[in-house]
């Protein structure tokens, strides 16, 4: 009888644990808030009553997305102790029920509401964090790798130096984020390898994201000649740097000078249409562009606010400095919400855990917008690990529905900032060493037979 007493604490205690550490509540709470439920809802499929719901399933998947033990086991963990404390028929905890009922989820649900999310944010901007009172937005792209199964390889196939048998399937991500409140509007995935997976290519799909009146800052892959057309024709400015093989050919004595190293061009259409373009798309093009070119910083610029009174150098100089925060923005997705290897093995679910993961981001910089807005600061200067850490602590102690409990998380996130370091440059090298091992070059199988036969081979030096 005392053992079983002994037995009987120690599971209280580790459900206690459990519960502590489990914040798919919290993350259900957050997706049905008044500001999400009429857009979550108008989106959820017919569905009938299951163990795994859509809407539970959603947020276990943006819990699992959070948390670093991202397998499916650990989250069916969290949600059969959350169902014992909370009164509710126990579940199993084997994961094949939950696996289905991920796949099961649109995945037309998870991106819509993803950027449904992004644009809320953007609403809740003020003209105080604008610059010169426009909406200013950033692209870039990124890649990310999934596990090496045929399905994946045959959707996203791997780096082309790549030997058979190595390397992991990896497809390219290009988004659009808000500079002031750091939420992400849009995003398309395309494969790494062959045609369509450039980074202009999965811009162009989305760029009706893109409204009149903004400002688009990227770096030197997009700035193309039709890409700059109908960003004119849209009634959106660009600033990015100019491309590499027009910047080799930039003669500031040419053109109409605007002041030192700065002056207007004339971009005459390229002769042969691009395999992407339809032919009357080609011939509506306009046949030159007008553009503004200028150097600050030690690059090439190029612009469409031609107007050096409306928008001096020194300001666009100070501006672009700020396309940094894209950087900064991929890294915390891929890093501090570990999205740069994913876990799924199907392509349609791995389009799905990117956009979880993007979903999470979204509802992460809604928490730090809240922030910023609450103790008058900018959201850029709230850490955003910092944010990640509080909601994972207090997701589920917290009663989102308390506006008292909820204001005083919001403070708290507030008060860890981050520096201004204008002009950081970093290294791109790491000091820690990696173990003493060898790159494995041949497949898996192989090696294993080459071990059985002349046993492991020396640690390197």
């Amino acid at each position: 009888m005392h053992h079983t007493a002994d037995a009987i604490r120690a599971q209280r205690r580790f459900f206690h644990t459990q519960r502590r550490h489990s914040d798919c509540l919290g993350i259900f709470n957050l997706l049905t808030s008044d500001l999400l439920f009429d857009e979550l809802e108008s989106r959820l499929p017919q569905h009938r009553e299951r163990c795994f719901p859509p809407t539970e399933t959603l947020a276990m998947f943006v819990s699992q997305s959070l948390n670093s033990d991202r397998s499916c086991q650990q989250i069916v963990n969290q949600a059969a102790v959350q169902r014992l404390l909370t009164g509710l028929p126990v579940c199993s905890t084997h994961t094949g029920g939950y696996c289905r009922a991920r796949q099961r989820l649109p995945l037309d649900l998870v991106s819509g509401l993803a950027s449904h999310v992004g644009q809320q944010i953007d609403q809740q901007v003020p003209d105080r964090w604008r610059w010169q009172g426009r909406r200013v937005r950033l692209v870039d792209g990124t890649t990310v790798t999934m596990p090496d199964t045929s399905a994946n390889q045959a959707a996203y196939p791997k780096h082309g130096g790549q030997k058979s048998g190595l390397g992991f399937p990896i497809c390219r991500i290009v988004g659009i984020t808000c500079l002031s409140s750091g939420a992400l509007l849009n995003a398309a995935v395309g494969r790494f390898n062959g045609k369509g997976g450039d980074e202009q290519t999965l811009l162009r799909s989305i760029q009706d994201t893109l409204e009149p009146g903004d400002m688009l800052l990227g770096d030197a892959f997009f700035p193309t000649y039709f890409f700059l057309a109908a960003m004119q024709a849209r009634g959106v400015d660009i600033l990015m740097e100019q491309m590499g093989a027009r910047k080799r050919t930039t003669d500031f004595r040419r053109g109409k000078r605007l002041g030192a190293r700065d002056h207007l061009i004339t971009l005459h259409k390229p002769k042969s249409r691009p395999d992407w373009m339809t032919d009357a798309d080609f011939q509506s093009a306009p046949k030159t562009l007008t553009v503004r070119e200028f150097k600050a910083g030690g690059k090439i610029m190029i612009t469409t606010l031609n107007c050096p009174g409306d928008a001096p150098k020194a300001e666009l100089k100070t501006l672009y400095k700020q396309r940094w925060s894209v950087e900064l923005d991929i890294r915390n997705i891929k890093e501090t919400m570990g999205m740069d290897v994913l876990s799924c093995k199907t392509p349609q679910m791995v389009l799905k855990e990117i956009w979880v993961h993007l979903l999470a981001y979204n509802l992460i910089r809604l928490l730090i917008v809240q922030a910023a807005l609450a103790v008058d600061t900018t959201p850029r200067e709230i850490s955003f690990k910092h944010c990640l850490q509080l909601w994972l602590a207090f997701s589920l102690q917290l009663d989102t529905s308390s506006d008292e409990q909820m204001g005083v998380l919001l403070i708290l996130i507030a008060q860890q900032q981050v520096g201004n370091r204008p002009g950081r440059i970093e290294p791109r090298a790491v000091k820690r060493r990696p173990k003493p091992y060898p790159l494995l070059s041949v497949p898996r199988a192989q090696a294993r037979q080459t071990v059985r036969k002349f046993g492991h081979p020396e640690k390197l030096k």
